[in-house]
């Protein structure tokens, strides 16, 4: 939990008290897809992910056509900065919002694979293999590229939520080794979440090395049909906002970071916060 925080909410500044209940001019609304809650006027816009246990936003101005005034002028790196973070963000909220908490590594024998489309392939196969040698008609999983150092080609990351006998693993990836990935260096107690959330970051080294650049193809690939779901909140103030989000947690943060805290920062004001399984 954490303790009284400041947090400069662009309205004047606004102090909180992470789990507070309090009675808010707040606007609150379950979004799977990409629409934003209407409000009345300048706020800060909360995206909650109630299986990640996570949230993020910022502070908006809204322009006289609706179009948000916080955008800054076209920057080439600080696009390639903002596209590897949000891809990491991607993959800590899939991970996190489907307890995938198991990591293992594919290679290929002999002089590898050096085609990213041929890989995608193979994974996809690897995948539908898999799912039959566990029974199951549809499962979570995530997987990642990357670039063997001393040109072996590419191999693959992978994340799945269940516990699957490696001789499974070896029999669905027929070119070549399976390596198992141990998930350590977590409190004694940690949960599935924590888990998660460790194999996120694991993952996330690998995307931000964008393996895929110049391909057109992504960082990363996903089963479909498992996003996390969203609810957009929004208050006029940082800790009205918060406090929607606690409300859907049932309970204050664990973690709360915010914009105002870096010296650097050259976005708008914006938070992010985690909580607890």
């Amino acid at each position: 939990m954490v303790g009284a925080r400041r947090v400069d909410g662009g309205v004047g500044g606004t102090g909180f008290q992470a789990g507070a209940a309090t009675q808010l001019d707040t606007a609150t609304k379950l979004d799977t897809a990409t629409k934003l809650v209407r409000s009345s006027g300048p706020g800060w816009w909360l995206t909650v992910y109630p299986t990640a246990g996570e949230a993020g936003g910022s502070f908006r101005y809204e322009g006289k056509r609706g179009r948000w005034l916080d955008v800054p002028e076209e920057d080439p790196e600080r696009s390639k900065r903002e596209a590897a973070r949000r891809a990491r963000g991607q993959v800590r909220r899939y991970c996190a919002g489907n307890r995938l908490n198991r990591l293992g590594t594919l290679t290929y024998r002999d002089e590898g694979c050096h085609d990213p489309c041929q890989l995608r392939e193979d994974l996809g196969g690897f995948f539908r293999r898999l799912r039959r040698e566990v029974a199951v008609e549809r499962m979570a999983y995530l997987w990642v590229p990357e670039w063997h150092k001393k040109g072996h080609g590419l191999h693959a990351h992978f994340a799945v939520g269940r516990y699957v006998r490696r001789t499974l693993i070896e029999a669905a990836w027929p070119y070549g080794f399976v390596h198992i990935t141990l998930i350590g260096d977590l409190p004694v107690g940690s949960g599935p979440l924590a888990e998660a959330r460790t194999a996120a970051r694991y993952l996330s080294k690998y995307v931000s090395k964008d393996p895929a650049a110049g391909s057109g193809l992504h960082r990363y690939e996903v089963a479909q049909g498992f996003q996390p779901e969203r609810v957009v909140v929004w208050g006029r103030t940082a800790e009205k906002a918060l406090d929607q989000a606690n409300r859907i947690f049932g309970r204050g943060p664990e973690f709360v970071w915010q914009s105002g805290d870096e010296e650097r920062w050259d976005g708008p004001p914006a938070l992010w916060a985690s909580w607890p399984g």
